[in-house]
């Protein structure tokens, strides 16, 4: 650990030294990319030889083929570079360093060309040779030793992690960064009931985040499992769209050793990066209430076309927010078999209950849930994330829920599971300590013990649904002649008739007469009207009745008994809704204190005052 902390304290001090060329938070453009160009360097420092050799037996061949032959020559190394250059020369010719550099980073196989096209790193090498900084930079990254000898690719993993926490946390506002305690209370949820699997001899360990930024979630994944398996082969899969977050996110895995083929680029949206594959756990920190307006046509067309065989079957939402889209598309990646998958995922409050019954959100909500993948919910504190003040929640979802949780899922209240930050980071003014972590996965884990608690509620999947049915009911008079439309269409009927309808309705409005249908109240008014006509006649309301409630009881019960004249459209008998008013459930009631007690305290406040006033003015 002394070793990992020198690394980082080295590392920082070369960025430092950046300062007056680059602000703080640009840090990160300079360094990031050294590191990774750096330990790349290292690890074929002792194969330069080797790739040579390969390079000159190939280089006559179509690229594509050739990088494929060549990396069958060195033992299993996943990149090289074919350039006479390295760490160890490029200071050798200061006149020349730029080019020379330049020359050194074309000569890397396209994976890592790839790599560092994405952090546009040739303008920061402009800007370095502009302002005399690229020699010392260079020189400086030489004397971090880097080698995987002594730093071993976990190490490695975790150095380059840190900087980037580092470097994320001077940006402005922690822009992209979900707080490592949310990451870690997400990674208790996701592996939860799954020690067993993960502990197995062999086995293959998958983990996806399709809006994967710079891989921080992946990476702590990674982390955890090899905590509880440090045999375990874990495979990590994301996509990503924002370039440098992308190249972070590949320049780690490769790092890490992973397939860095793993990581997509491009919008998850509109270009399925993992089109047709399967993974076991699944995170993902979407872009909170973001519009997906340029993405539309394409998600319609693959709604339309494809249903269910596509990721977006279960409908669409509002186009101002696209997160419940990247929730069905992780749910497409999920397995369906005994093992299952799960999955974890952070949204704002927005996809709980926006959307009536018969939406395209509603729609996505209902079919979670008669699916029985929704497991539970957590609730977290405000003021948590760098960028955002706002309430968040942790969705989690399974594939293979427990005997115990089918048809049930688990809300848990961590709203006040925070501690106040020393200095704050943005937005960010509180953090989930370790021991709060705890208590939040005890109450979810024991799920028998808290169903009914003060920060953990167990529901039927069905007590979240409700019919939405349209009541109707006779207009009277006065109603129809207060609103011009109504009155300006109610004298184009003809005089005659018209005077029979006014009887009728004052009768009705007299002897609070009784209907059962819409049929029922034409049939007793005794004429004959066009449709346009019927309807000022008649007022509509709506009426969310639960689920778990028989229809014509509740309305009999709740309704009738104060719109006497009323009856159901029964039409709207199949139009059912999903809403999910987290905060009700586990709002407690406070009493307001007596007038009394708050005119005394008012007295008092205002003898203080004068008191002040007194002793100011004497």
């Amino acid at each position: 650990m002394t070793d990992f902390n020198d690394k980082i304290n080295l590392i920082w001090q070369i960025a430092e030294s950046l300062r007056g060329v680059y602000k703080p938070e640009k840090y990160g453009d300079v360094i990031l990319p050294m590191c990774v160009i750096k330990r790349f360097d290292e690890i074929i420092s002792e194969k330069k030889e080797d790739i040579q050799k390969a390079y000159s037996l190939y280089k006559d061949i179509p690229q594509e083929s050739q990088e494929e032959l060549i990396k069958t020559e060195l033992d299993g190394l996943d990149f090289y570079n074919i350039s006479v250059f390295s760490f160890d020369n490029l200071c050798d010719d200061q006149d020349n360093l730029k080019e020379n550099f330049i020359n050194y980073l074309q000569g890397f196989s396209s994976n890592i060309k790839d790599i560092i096209a994405h952090f546009d790193f040739n303008k920061e090498i402009d800007k370095l040779a502009k302002n005399n900084q690229l020699y010392h930079v260079i020189e400086e990254f030489n004397n971090v030793d880097l080698h995987p000898n002594r730093v071993d690719n976990q190490t490695m993993g975790y150095i380059f992690e840190e900087l980037i926490r580092k470097f994320k946390e001077n940006a402005e506002a922690g822009d992209h960064y979900t707080p490592r305690e949310v990451i870690e209370l997400c990674m208790k949820m996701l592996f939860m009931g799954k020690e067993k699997q993960i502990k197995t001899k062999g086995k293959v360990i998958s983990i996806a985040d399709f809006c994967c930024g710079t891989g921080g979630m992946l990476s702590v994944g990674h982390k955890d499992i090899l905590k509880k398996n440090p045999n375990a082969k874990v495979e990590l899969y994301g996509q990503e769209i924002n370039d440098e977050s992308y190249a972070i996110c590949k320049a780690d895995m490769l790092i890490k050793g992973q397939d860095t083929n793993n990581i997509a680029f491009g919008n998850t949206l509109t270009d399925d990066g993992h089109k047709g594959k399967n993974y076991r756990f699944l995170i993902s920190n979407p872009p909170f209430g973001v519009q997906w307006k340029k993405e539309q046509a394409y998600v319609k067309a693959e709604h339309e076309s494809y249903g269910f065989e596509g990721r977006f079957g279960a409908g669409v939402p509002r186009v101002s927010d696209g997160s419940l889209l990247f929730l069905q598309n992780m749910i497409s990646k999920m397995y369906k078999d005994e093992e299952g998958s799960r999955l974890a995922i952070i949204f704002n409050g927005s996809p709980l209950f926006t959307g009536d019954a018969g939406s395209g959100e509603s729609q996505i909500r209902r079919w979670i849930i008669e699916k029985d993948m929704l497991e539970g919910i957590i609730s977290l504190p405000t003021d948590l994330f760098y960028n955002t003040g706002i309430s968040t929640y942790i969705w989690v979802l399974t594939t293979s829920k427990s005997d115990e949780r089918k048809g049930k899922i688990q809300l848990v209240n961590g709203s006040e599971f925070s501690k106040p930050m020393r200095k704050s980071l943005g937005s960010k003014r509180k953090f989930i300590s370790d021991d709060q972590i705890e208590e939040l996965e005890a109450y979810y884990k024991e799920f028998d013990n808290y169903k009914d608690s003060k920060y953990s509620k167990v529901f039927d999947n069905s007590d979240f649904g409700f019919t939405k049915v349209t009541v109707e009911r006779p207009k009277n008079l006065a109603e129809i002649l207060d609103d011009e439309k109504d009155k300006d269409k109610f004298y184009t009927i003809a005089p005659t008739v018209r005077e029979v309808v006014e009887k009728k309705l004052l009768e009705i409005e007299e002897k609070r007469l009784e209907f059962k249908s819409k049929k029922e109240f034409l049939s007793f008014l005794g004429v004959t009207l066009t449709a346009s006509r019927q309807n000022v006649l008649i007022a509509k309301d709506s009426e969310s009745i639960p689920l778990k409630k028989d229809i014509q009881e509740y309305y009999e019960q709740e309704v009738k008994p104060h719109l006497v004249s009323s009856w159901l459209d029964e039409s709207t008998f199949d139009n059912i809704g999903y809403e999910i008013p987290f905060t009700r459930h586990f709002y407690e009631y406070k009493k307001l204190d007596s007038f009394e007690n708050i005119m005394a305290d008012i007295k008092e406040l205002e003898k203080s005052i004068n008191d002040d006033l007194k002793e100011l003015l004497a």
